[in-house]
């Protein structure tokens, strides 16, 4: 089975390597220009000695998209404090049809602290919704549904496709596994047959507007918060 843990930058597996600055410099480009000052200036005072520190970051300041409790700390550091306490949940989203969708969903994916991201259908995807993001997430690529399919049997995880079907259970109450992977499909089409067919349910969210159905961006985020106030500790 062709599959690869690790989120694809270049051809590469694995989390991005790179320094902070470079990091840094790629958010800014994103974001086109900077309006307000982000982050920390260089670190005042003795140095720290742990080794979770950048000494580049340190020297220079730390303006990434990180929480307070990381700044000044190495990516590779980062990345291992995240994966000592990733959820149980994984997310996937077909890809089909080169979907703009997927970095918005791998970057509230990173904020949910999903065990994935999983790319069903074609390898490239674009970056920029991800925001860096992408740095810190697991991704994981199936060409194939029967790929994906196989994966999640052999990992134990019940497959919960998410749309609007006649016979989908509302995720309002639905009692989702705490093992399981949230599948969307591609924008516009939906979730593919293949997948409907071998989902351990489909869930349907609550809409009272005119349109048929939300972005399925938006309908992720959805999903995995639902995930989220059911099994995460809340502190």
């Amino acid at each position: 089975m062709a599959s690869e843990r690790g989120a694809e930058r270049g051809g590469a597996s694995g989390p991005a390597e790179g320094s902070g600055a470079s990091e840094q410099a790629e958010q800014v480009e994103l974001a086109g220009q900077v309006e307000r000052e982000v982050g920390v200036g260089p670190w005042e005072g003795p140095w720290p000695a742990d080794e979770h520190y950048d000494p580049e970051l340190l020297a220079h300041g730390d303006r990434r998209n990180v929480v307070d409790e990381y700044r000044y700390w190495r990516h590779e550091a980062i990345v291992a404090d995240l994966d000592a306490r990733r959820h149980t949940f994984h997310v996937a989203i077909e890809n089909w049809q080169h979907d703009f969708n997927i970095g918005t969903v791998v970057r509230t994916a990173n904020a949910f602290l999903a065990a994935e991201v999983h790319i069903i259908g074609r390898r490239r995807w674009n970056r920029r919704g991800a925001m860096v993001t992408d740095r810190y997430q697991h991704i994981r690529h199936h060409a194939t549904v029967e790929e994906f399919v196989a994966w999640a049997a052999e990992s134990g995880l019940a497959v919960l496709g998410v749309d609007l079907f006649p016979d989908s259970a509302p995720i309002e109450t639905y009692a989702m596994p705490r093992d399981c992977v949230l599948v969307f499909g591609q924008e516009g089409p939906g979730l593919s047959e293949e997948v409907r067919q071998a989902a351990t349910a489909t869930l349907s969210i609550a809409q009272f507007g005119s349109t048929r159905s939300i972005n399925a961006g938006t309908a992720a985020g959805i999903a995995m918060h639902s995930w989220i106030r059911q099994h995460a500790r809340i502190d």
